[in-house]
């Protein structure tokens, strides 16, 4: 893996920080096994909104469709 600094001039433990980060979130992604659900499949499920009551048809329906979550 080959990173450049494209802009500025950190310092050395700005880029320490830096490439800590890359290396926790390059090894955070190693681990999860292939074909695991990530947290973002949950969140963009659609079974997560559709479980709750939808508005009904009425008069005042506008003040209700606001999903809050």
């Amino acid at each position: 893996m080959n990173i450049k600094v494209v802009r500025g001039n950190p310092t050395p433990e700005e880029l320490a920080a830096a490439l800590a980060v890359v290396r926790v979130r390059a090894a955070a992604a190693a681990a999860v096994p292939p074909g695991a659900p990530s947290a973002h499949d949950a969140w963009s499920d659609p079974s997560r909104i559709a479980s709750r009551r939808l508005p009904q048809p009425g008069p005042a329906t506008w003040e209700r469709t606001f999903w809050p979550g």
